[in-house]
């Protein structure tokens, strides 16, 4: 297997409760990350975290707003305990990110969103292609199955309107008429809706 040279994150973004600010925190502290926190005066937090030699540091920004801390980082990580604690912690805690694994002749490009993979490239002498792509099958059959009631509904619907002309057609009381071209309108109505 090729060995890493480096990975890069591009756009990577999280987005932290206080709470989660802390477990944060713990996370590093357990995955043995030298790390240094600084709260500066305005309520951001500044997290450095350091490799055992300390020859590689990430530096994240969290931004305080609202109830919130959010940070965006861009950086590159040399080191292998560094970069799996933080594909860790952007899987863990639910961050959106690029991340390129660049290895000597080839580089996968992985897309995280809501700290799932979603989608995986390789791209080897200036060609791309998809290795991985999260499909939502789940969804999708959902989704049909909801049509499929929508088309059942026509059905039922256009099913009363013919009922309702063939007992229009055979009534002569003109109260009964009335009352028949009114359900006839409230049919009428649905099955715009439904077919919209």
């Amino acid at each position: 297997m090729a060995q890493r040279i480096a990975t890069e994150y591009v756009n990577a973004s999280l987005q932290l409760t206080a709470e989660e600010m802390a477990g944060f925190v713990r996370f590093f502290e357990d995955q043995h990350i030298k790390q240094q926190v600084r709260v500066l005066e305005n309520g951001n937090h500044e997290v450095v975290l350091e490799d055992d030699a300390g020859q590689e540091e990430v530096r994240l920004t969290f931004e305080r707003e609202q109830d919130q801390f959010v940070c965006a980082l861009t950086c590159r990580i040399m080191h292998p305990k560094l970069t799996n604690a933080m594909r860790k912690a952007v899987s863990v805690f639910r961050g959106d990110a690029v991340v390129n694994r660049i290895y000597p002749n080839y580089m996968m490009t992985y897309h995280y969103t809501e700290g799932t993979v979603r989608k995986i490239v390789e791209i080897r002498g200036g060609e791309s292609r998809v290795v991985f792509e999260f499909k939502d099958t789940i969804g999708q059959l959902e989704a049909a199955f909801r049509i499929m009631d929508v088309e059942k509904e026509i059905e039922v619907v256009r099913g009363g309107i013919n009922q309702l002309l063939d007992l229009r057609n055979q009534c002569k009381d003109r109260e009964q008429i009335a009352i028949i071209d009114e359900r006839l309108a409230q049919y009428s109505r649905n099955l715009f809706k439904l077919e919209a």
